[in-house]
């Protein structure tokens, strides 16, 4: 058994390694590439997600960033057809408004790309766009509901939480205010702003419970469950982001509701594997890495601190929240400092002080969002009622920042490789010298709402 199980891991491997061979070829000698930096072109592109926001007064007015597919692109009156993964940088005015799957046309200066994945140019556009094709009609519904769904939230709630509201429900910062993203990022909570496994374990969670409140059949359950996560994934965008978080959140899920992580770890790395084979892009991603290490430590090291908590007194609830929080905060923070080289002092209290409102503002904020495109009056009240719950994310995430208490390290592999080393002593030391070997689950016992720092 062991012989075929590493026959299986060396194909795989190997299979991989052949592909990720030839896409990196493939980026390295495309067309593009060959373009001197700094040359206009005329380019046609099909947008991947929405355009975000990259800061309200930055050198030259307000930008926008955004995915796109190249189709085609004209220089020196050649045409040349060619795939590939752009990023589009451009001014806001004419840009903000567009959806993903929409094709457009526009002059653009080519620049080299940032980081070292499947991106083969960046175009930095500076007029507005012209609109070459619609998007589908399920992006066009879906940015509808978004529409709908952030006019509801700035009548109903503080500017504020009306800009953070979104971006905890379905991933959409594009109203976020400055202040709160950089209070966020001080305090290692940037990860509750993006579409994470947290947002569909506590989603699908509210349906199975709803279900089985309504004593109806399992299997109906299984099914209403499966048509909430699709309806999730079309009103977030279903970029390769937000269909990792949807496997993700829903493996948390299946240990949440199983208590038998012999089942859910296999399951995490089946999933790995399809998403990897899905999009090879997400090799290179850093938010997959830190989803994947923070489902894996929910799912191995999170039972075992609690348990261990319990037994030496505390009470569930805070036991199975500072569990959850410090085993995201460890596995991650190697990855973390590598990246950022920041180091937050007061992450794993302040996730543990944020926990208990993430379920209630993602439920109610997910009711509102499909309200406010039939009623909005309703939709108003219903998201209202997230008043306090933000009210208290909002505070805790502006004290915990105005402590400074962060500290920034070098980035790079050294750093990195040095905080694996002590976050693995910490691992071996604090791991519980008894108890049951399976571990009992947390939802088990009124566990967590979701995964901690899964995105960053």
């Amino acid at each position: 058994m062991v012989g075929w199980v590493l026959l299986g891991a060396l194909l795989i491997g190997a299979g991989f390694g052949v592909a990720s061979t030839w896409h990196a070829y493939r980026v390295q000698t495309h067309p593009l590439r060959a373009v001197r930096a700094g040359q206009r072109l005329v380019a046609v592109v099909e947008l991947a997600d929405d355009p975000k926001r990259l800061g309200s007064k930055p050198f030259g007015g307000p930008k926008v960033m955004m995915r796109a597919e190249l189709l085609e692109y004209r220089l020196g009156g050649r045409i040349v057809r060619a795939g590939g993964q752009v990023t589009v940088l451009a001014p806001a005015s004419g840009w903000k408004s567009l959806l993903p799957g929409q094709r457009v046309e526009f002059g653009a200066r080519v620049a080299r790309p940032w980081r070292a994945d499947s991106t083969v140019a960046v175009l930095r556009a500076d007029a507005p766009p012209l609109i070459a094709g619609a998007p589908a009609w399920w992006q066009r519904l879906a940015g509808r509901v978004r529409g709908d769904f952030a006019a509801s939230a700035h009548r109903a709630l503080s500017d504020d939480a009306a800009g953070l509201l979104p971006g905890l429900v379905i991933g959409d910062t594009s109203a976020l205010t400055e202040h709160v993203q950089e209070n966020f990022q001080e305090t290692d909570l940037s990860h509750l702003t993006a579409v994470s496994g947290a947002n569909v374990t506590i989603l699908l969670g509210a349906v199975l419970v709803s279900t089985r409140a309504l004593t109806l059949d399992p299997r109906v359950g299984v099914a209403v469950a499966g048509a909430a996560l699709v309806m999730f994934v079309v009103l977030a965008r279903p970029s390769p982001s937000v269909l990792r978080a949807a496997v993700m959140g829903a493996i948390a899920l299946l240990a949440l509701c199983t208590g038998r992580r012999k089942q859910a770890l296999p399951a995490l790395c089946a999933a790995v594997i399809g998403l990897l084979a899905w999009s090879p892009g997400l090799a290179v991603d850093a938010g997959f890495a830190l989803s994947v290490l923070a489902t894996a430590g929910l799912i191995v090291i999170a039972p075992g601190w609690a348990d261990w908590l319990r037994a030496h007194g505390w009470w569930r609830i805070p036991a199975d929240a500072f569990a959850v929080a410090a085993a995201a905060f460890v596995v991650t923070t190697p990855l973390v400092i590598a990246m950022t080289g920041h180091l937050s002092l007061v992450a794993i209290v302040v996730n543990m002080l944020v926990e208990p409102v993430i379920a209630p503002i993602t439920v109610l904020g997910a009711i509102g969002a499909l309200l406010a495109c039939a009623w909005s009056p309703l939709a108003a009240l219903i998201l209202h009622c997230t008043s306090p719950p933000l009210w208290w994310l909002l505070t805790v995430s502006d004290r915990a920042a105005a402590l400074g208490a962060s500290v920034s390290v070098p980035t790079g592999l050294r750093s990195g490789l040095v905080a694996a080393v002590v976050c693995g002593l910490i691992i071996v030391g604090l791991r519980p010298r008894a108890g049951p070997a399976e571990g009992a689950d947390l939802a088990a016992r009124g566990g967590p709402a979701g995964v901690v720092g899964a995105d960053s």
